[in-house]
């Protein structure tokens, strides 16, 4: 996750940022020129003017423009019991743009007076702030075109939006756009026909299945991206770093990319070519995931604070890194209102602090500021960075602590660590949950051979 914007319009095709989360680097003379939008088919509302963050909302059919909210003026959490609907996360691109990944699956929630929410990995709901069609006048009145568009993994959408996106993602390739996946956004690329005949890749987790899918693509294993020219193909989650790096050295140079990851503390930079790793495969160590998963112990139910200017690779390593990355549990946003976070996005908790501090395990803020600021409200919170470095880094070795190695071991694995350099102290194994584990097996198997002893004395 991370780092978009300033609307601005500059008239130079340069790059500042990575897609990573952090953002990036690069000189402030860079930096000014650029901006960031989410777009997805079939939402109206205008953009904001130059020199502000554009931050929109989606209605489910064409209304009349109206003024966009401002910064006092938020969404409102949805209601938990409020209805939604299926549909992907929408692809992210740069107009004369710092951009940033787009996390993981999305779920779009909508009311009748609040921006459309789109949710993202672990329980983060975003605002989006521009629309297709947005997006196409606001280039069209500036006779601009984008340099990137980055897609994220998607969930399955509605026929009538694959086709809407599909169409969209080879019109902005055909018109120039260096086009790039993150992740399984492979799957939503490859369905758009541009993969076919190309060499490409994704998370080793989804190679066996894109494979199967699109036998067109000529899928690689072992690195981090792959540059084929006017697509590049990142792998999975931290891989997307230094397919960012790559964006940043084609539409600026290695310098800024340098700089880009010296900001956010990436030590793994590989410059001009993508790093190559160990093919990965599920071994027996990670029978950590499926124990975490069938029962814990251990504290699962995570709030995470929103808090104004919180980093967004900070927000991703917390809501990646606790749940679909090493299973320990469940995260939910929690704060009083929606915040703005450093570059700009619009982020709408769940819940309040005070509603939802009875069902917490762990209140965790995320962010090396607001760990220096100790800006938090109630709820005893634990500050998740408090040192200024990597902000994955303080996800793994917390989850080693308060859980054990092996899980954060197959966390660092399933993120794509390049190589696991962080000293991780904690528990040899789950013995708990593995202990558990057979319990619950151990009872099963008394269970079926009590009821069949019973059903053959019933038949006698």
């Amino acid at each position: 996750m991370r780092r978009g914007t300033r609307a601005a319009g500059g008239a130079t095709r340069r790059s500042v940022g990575a897609g990573s989360p952090s953002g990036a680097g690069g000189s402030e003379r860079r930096r000014s020129s650029w901006s960031r939008c989410w777009c997805r088919p079939g939402c109206r509302r205008p953009a904001r003017s130059a020199g502000s963050a554009t931050s929109t909302g989606h209605a489910p059919t064409p209304s009349p423009p109206s003024p966009p909210p401002s910064p006092t003026t938020r969404p409102s959490p949805p209601s938990p019991s409020s209805p939604a609907a299926t549909a992907p996360t929408p692809p992210t691109c740069w107009a004369r743009t710092r951009c940033w990944r787009a996390p993981a699956a999305s779920t779009p929630t909508s009311s009748p007076r609040a921006p459309r929410l789109i949710t993202l990995t672990g329980g983060l709901d975003v605002v989006p702030d521009l629309t297709f069609e947005e997006l196409r006048q606001l280039l069209t009145g500036r006779g601009d075109t984008l340099d990137a568009v980055l897609v994220p993994a998607m969930e399955q959408p509605e026929p009538a939006e694959l086709a809407a996106i599909n169409a969209w993602l080879r019109q902005q390739s055909a018109a120039g756009a260096l086009t790039v996946s993150v992740c399984n956004g492979a799957r939503a690329l490859a369905r758009s026909g541009l993969l076919d005949g190309r060499p490409a890749t994704s998370h080793w987790l989804r190679m066996r299945g894109l494979r199967a899918d699109f036998p067109a693509v000529k899928w690689q294993s072992g690195l981090r991206y792959v540059d084929d020219g006017d697509v590049i193909t990142a792998a999975g989650v931290l891989s997307a770093i230094d397919g960012a790096l790559r964006i940043v050295e084609r539409l600026a140079d290695m310098d800024t990319a340098r700089q880009a990851a010296d900001a956010v503390h990436w030590r793994h930079y590989s410059p001009g070519a993508p790093a190559r790793m160990p093919v990965q495969g599920l071994d027996l160590a990670d029978l950590v995931a499926p124990l975490n998963s069938s029962y814990q112990t251990r504290p699962s139910a995570i709030g995470v604070q929103l808090v104004e200017g919180a980093g967004e690779l900070e927000l991703a390593s917390v809501f990646n890194g606790y749940t679909e990355q090493s299973v320990v549990g469940h995260t939910i946003a929690v704060g009083d209102g929606p915040i703005r976070s450093e570059h700009g996005l619009t982020f709408v908790p769940r819940r309040t602090l005070a509603a939802a501090s009875g069902d917490l395990d762990r209140l965790l803020v995320p962010g090396h500021e607001a760990a220096r600021a100790q800006a938090a409200g109630t709820g005893r919170p634990e500050y998740v960075h408090p040192a200024d470095e990597f902000a994955f880094d303080a996800v793994i070795r917390d989850i080693a602590r308060t859980y054990d190695v092996p899980t954060a071991r197959f966390a660092a694995k399933t993120l794509e660590y390049p190589v696991m350099d962080v000293e991780l102290r904690g528990g040899a194994w789950p013995w708990r949950e593995t202990l558990v584990f057979a319990l619950l097996i151990l009872l099963g198997v008394a269970l079926a051979l009590g009821t069949g002893a019973v059903a053959r004395r019933l038949r006698t």
